[in-house]
């Protein structure tokens, strides 16, 4: 999907996304070995196979992010590291993108805890909100939170997503199914830039 929507880099002040590559190896292990049991309640996890399943394994890094980059080149993913003043501290995903009668896409993301609290994720959703509502042409993003994910939750209710529902055993998490919540936004209700609104928030705040 080469062209005005990807590869992209989207900033503000100290908050940057860009797309993830190979040479990013060294940090993004790093940061991930920091943060292991932080995140380790959230992250996705690979259910046992079905009998006439594939076997299915984690991937390595550069399986990973090779993955990405073909979804990406694909149209069906917009796959980010964030960097904060500079330094990698996490990643954001666009994923399921579809077109047609949908245009719509889900967004997953995790920070290093030696950041969250300062406005980091949130500023990186509301990059990622309005390039997919701008230059991609998206209709509709969803987020999926485990409601057990307090900070989780936290990022998109301060941006003003709808929580609309319960999904049921939706993912399978930290060696589980587990339940999911739903949070949304479309278009029509962010004419200004959801990034707008969250300084407006922020300022707000003081």
């Amino acid at each position: 999907m080469n062209g005005p929507t990807w590869p992209a880099v989207l900033v503000d002040g100290d908050v940057t996304l860009r797309p993830i590559k190979l040479r990013d190896q060294r940090a993004w292990r790093e940061v991930n070995r920091r943060n292991r049991e932080w995140l380790r309640p959230w992250e996705a996890t690979v259910p046992p196979p079905a009998p006439w399943g594939p076997v299915v394994q984690r991937p390595t890094y550069r399986q990973m992010v090779r993955h990405l980059r073909a979804e990406a080149n694909a149209g069906r993913m917009l796959p980010f590291v964030i960097e904060y003043q500079g330094r990698l501290v996490g990643q954001l995903t666009v994923a399921g993108i579809t077109w047609g009668s949908m245009c719509a896409g889900h967004v997953g993301y995790w920070v290093d805890r030696e950041v969250a609290g300062r406005g980091v994720m949130p500023t990186a959703v509301a990059l990622v909100v309005d390039h997919c509502f701008g230059k991609v042409g998206l209709h509709r993003i969803e987020v999926c939170i485990r409601p057990e994910n307090g900070p989780s939750r936290r990022v998109v209710e301060k941006l003003g997503f709808r929580e609309e529902g319960l999904r049921p055993r939706y993912l399978h998490i930290d060696g589980a199914w587990r339940d999911h919540l739903v949070y949304a936004l479309t278009v029509e209700e962010v004419p200004e830039g959801l990034l707008n609104r969250w300084h407006r928030a922020r300022q707000a705040q003081k």
